[in-house]
């Protein structure tokens, strides 16, 4: 058994084989199952606390793939119900992108595939669309509600993913002003990492991106002697020294001791950012040097509670590049950290008070199956070979960069090691995303509000209805803020802005 559990197989599915056998033990199972399905009762209460926490790229979820990853019986999760189907096309693409997703579940409009934050009457990549088309973050708009707020990624924070939740780009490309194109810093546009500093006070923000924060040529604090890894910015500004200076309680850090030195509380805000890039796979971690994704996670929620109004928080770990790679155990070693750190909030939080959602983007063209017996490494061989007289891994990928030919021949399976690529059919440089619906999982408050198939951008709504954030926060349910602040609009979601997109609808 490694350190991740990663198939794990005894004498205890010896014994719940051996009683499979038996009818009764699935009565018995059907019956618990029953009883306590009947004995739910949905938490009509609001929200006090949401976190959403986002497996880039991971479907399916989490019953099967991810379940045998961590336990090699083929069980699910710790992750919660219900479960319901949620398309996921952007408004100009069948198989979705992270940004368009992004934009979806966390601002509650769909949009076009590689933008951020704006609606689909913004083009790609034209700035001068961007204005007037912004669509605002629920995440925003619990900051304003007088919530604490915060984002936790391994990816860089100025991603996809979490970019929706504070960046208004045309082009999810654009992470420092040395990105943009000429014509867009000539007409204005911000670029994202400008955009995390400027447009939400976030109180919390751990990740990657170190080197889209400072000035070109400004040495890493991790690798001083690689160039490669220095700043990026043009214009000079050091972004993290700018937060630091309209902050207070204020800090920042770089690796995982300055992280651990934290006094969680004591501090009202908190940026770490562990990597010029992108933060490193699990597999490939320093544990002594980097913070994995339950550390990161608890260290947020442990600031972010002490709020009396509560929190939203939004956890994403990156699944997707591992698929991207085509090396399945890379992904599937990130969903099991996922499923950890889902398992360290809820430890961390009272479940009666807190909406707790788990999600996918979007999937991949990534399969599991070949007839494979029960306690069989999910990262093992099918029992029977292919027609070529080859054997073949039960994992294996529609297309990517596995694919490979040795003489006209599909290549015997070496070892599968966390490197190793599952072979593919179609040959890509970048394995693809899939157009398949995704699942949602949810606990707490309003979770019954999850139920039968749904848009992606249906979760933004329910995270506000239950949170009492804007445009539902005038409800009579909702509790007056403890510490009132300023609200702000909040486009493509205000009740006006609804009712005039119906009346438009209407008139068509």
């Amino acid at each position: 058994i490694d350190r991740l559990g990663i198939v794990v197989v005894g004498a205890s599915l010896v014994i719940e084989i051996a009683l499979e056998k038996n009818p009764t033990y699935w009565n018995a199972k059907a019956w618990r199952s029953l009883e306590s399905a009947l004995a739910l009762t949905p938490n009509t209460r609001r929200a006090k606390n949401v976190i959403l926490f986002l497996g880039d790229g991971e479907y399916p979820l989490p019953v099967s793939e991810e379940g045998q990853a961590d336990r090699g019986t083929g069980r699910g999760l710790t992750w919660a119900h219900p479960l319901s189907p949620l398309q996921t096309y952007n408004v100009d693409r069948q198989v979705p992108d992270s940004a368009g997703t992004g934009t979806a579940y966390l601002c509650g409009v769909k949009t076009n595939a590689k933008t951020l934050g704006v609606s689909a009457a913004a083009a790609y990549g034209k700035c001068n669309t961007t204005w007037g088309n912004e669509v605002t973050s629920v995440l925003h708009r619990a900051r304003k509600s007088g919530k604490s707020v915060g984002i936790v990624t391994t990816t860089r924070v100025q991603h996809a993913s979490p970019g929706a939740a504070y960046a208004h780009s045309v082009s999810r490309d654009w992470y420092s002003d040395g990105d943009l194109s000429k014509e867009a810093a000539r007409q204005g546009c911000k670029d994202i990492a400008y955009q995390l500093v400027h447009n939400t006070d976030i109180n919390v923000i751990l990740g990657g991106g170190r080197m889209y924060m400072t000035p070109r040529r400004t040495p890493d604090p991790e690798y001083p002697a690689d160039p490669k890894q220095n700043g990026t910015r043009k214009d000079g500004i050091n972004l993290i020294q700018r937060w630091l200076s309209t902050k207070e309680a204020a800090h920042y850090v770089w690796d995982k001791e300055g992280l651990d030195a934290v006094d969680e509380n004591s501090t009202d805000y908190l940026m770490g950012l562990f990597e010029p890039k992108d933060m490193k796979y699990e597999l490939n971690r320093n544990a002594s040097t980097d913070p994995s994704l339950v550390e990161m996670t608890e260290k947020a929620v442990r600031i972010l509670r002490r709020n009396p109004n509560g929190f939203f928080l939004f956890v994403e770990d990156e699944v997707d590049h591992g698929h991207h790679s085509g090396k399945a155990k890379q992904a599937l070693t990130e969903a099991v950290m996922l499923d950890r750190a889902v398992e360290r909030a809820g430890d961390l939080t009272d479940a009666s008070e807190t909406l707790t959602v788990v999600t996918a983007d979007h999937s991949h063209v990534f399969t599991f199956g070949g007839s494979t017996p029960r306690g069989n490494s999910i990262f093992g061989l099918a029992p029977k070979k292919a027609e070529d007289k080859r054997p073949y891994t039960s994992i294996l990928y529609g297309n990517g960069p596995g694919y490979a030919l040795h003489n006209g021949s599909r290549p015997d399976v070496g070892a599968v090691d966390k490197d190793y690529r599952q072979q593919a059919a179609v040959p890509l440089d970048v394995e693809t995303h899939a157009g398949e619906d995704v699942a949602i999982m949810a606990k707490g408050p309003m979770a019954h509000l999850f139920h039968s198939t749904q848009e992606q951008h249906y979760i933004a709504h329910v995270l506000a209805y239950a949170g009492c954030i804007e445009p539902y926060h005038a409800d009579p349910a909702c509790p007056v803020p403890l510490v009132p602040e300023n609200r702000s609009g909040s486009p493509g979601l205000t009740p006006h802005a609804l009712l005039a997109a119906l009346s438009l609808f209407l008139q068509l």
